[in-house]
């Protein structure tokens, strides 16, 4: 049962970046946004220790029973707070830092699938050790349960595509805290197109990510 699950595991993931090119597929082509933030304003630095992406990636049927979760961990990233209120940000992902969470009782597994997603299958690491994450507009929210919307550029494995995220933003004490809402990615937007054999069940298009960060104030 296990090897089913590592076979479907995680190419839902942050999959929603990966480049698997097929001569009968059309070619992908990068896509962004123009940026509208600038560095105008009090600098802050990624605090890489509390700061991580985390993903969900499912078989056909939506649920946790058929889930799979993890982290990635972030190598850099800044900030900028203007009038007290974020102004811009980009952080880098560390795509070598990429692990299941659900399988960390399981050294096997958890072995077999972290080299399968950081293979050419997926993200091929060894050639694109990073992501990331570019802010071009903050939003404030009046309503709802996040009081920021953040437009972005994201940009795996060489692709890039706008990417929007609701999230809860915190200026307080010469810390910046962000921590967006969950959100699924169609992973083959991103021409993610690997699937485990049928019998094992398909992998769903759909990724769920979120973005949890915090940056302190440089003195």
């Amino acid at each position: 049962m296990r090897k089913k699950l590592f076979s479907l595991a995680i190419p839902a993931l942050f999959n929603a970046f990966l480049v698997v090119s097929c001569n009968k597929d059309k070619p992908l082509t990068s896509e962004s946004d123009e940026v509208a933030t600038t560095k105008d304003g009090n600098q802050y630095t990624l605090d890489t220790l509390n700061s991580k992406v985390e993903w969900k990636g499912y078989k056909v049927f939506k649920s946790e029973s058929t889930s799979h979760f993890g982290t990635i961990k972030f190598e850099s990233g800044d900030v900028t707070v203007k009038d007290g209120k974020l102004e811009s940000g980009k952080f880098v992902a560390d795509m070598n830092s990429l692990t299941s969470v659900d399988l960390k009782d399981d050294a096997d597994q958890l072995g077999k699938l972290n080299g399968h997603l950081k293979s050419g299958d997926f993200f091929e690491v060894e050639k694109f050790p990073t992501a990331s994450y570019e802010i071009t507009k903050v939003t404030p929210a009046a309503e709802g349960d996040y009081n920021t919307l953040l437009d972005g550029n994201l940009t795996v494995k060489g692709i890039t595509k706008p990417t929007q995220f609701k999230a809860n933003v915190s200026v307080k004490d010469g810390v910046v805290s962000v921590a967006t809402e969950p959100k699924d990615i169609k992973r083959e937007d991103f021409g993610v197109k690997f699937q485990a054999p049928a019998e094992n069940g398909v992998i769903k298009d759909e990724v769920t990510l979120q973005i949890n960060v915090k940056a302190l104030e440089k003195k």
